[in-house]
């Protein structure tokens, strides 16, 4: 099973996130945090990516750039989290599921009020 985080903000739809590794943020990196809407973690690691082929060595960038990927695959989720809290989002709850669709229903079961802010298409009957 895995394991979602819920971020609630009131009279807004419930934010789901899944801990663990995000291979998408391994392999686009800052262009994934901008798809998820984390801007500032986004912009940070933009600069860094650009301060490394910038100012390294190539032995060194060759070295770093695989570093921050990795870097990016396992905190990745985390900075979407971070940009949500930023927002005003509160990490409420933490469901365990084997998908997103069971983890919104468990979530769901347990905080019964949340259905007023969901669109009629999230909804599982």
């Amino acid at each position: 099973m895995k394991s979602w985080a819920a971020h609630l903000q009131p009279e807004r739809e419930p934010v789901l996130i899944r801990d663990g590794f995000a291979l998408g943020a391994m392999l686009f990196g800052p262009f994934w945090l901008l798809a998820h809407r984390a801007w500032v973690p986004a912009v940070l690691s933009l600069a860094t990516y650009a301060m490394v082929q910038a100012l390294m060595p190539p032995v060194v960038s060759m070295v770093l750039v695989p570093a921050i990927m990795l870097l990016h695959g396992l905190s990745g989720n985390d900075m979407v989290s971070w940009g949500l809290e930023r927002r005003g989002y509160l990490l409420a709850h933490i469901v365990a599921a084997r998908s997103e669709a069971e983890a919104f229903v468990r979530l769901l079961t347990e905080r019964p009020d949340l259905i007023a802010w969901m669109p009629a298409s999230r909804i599982v009957r």
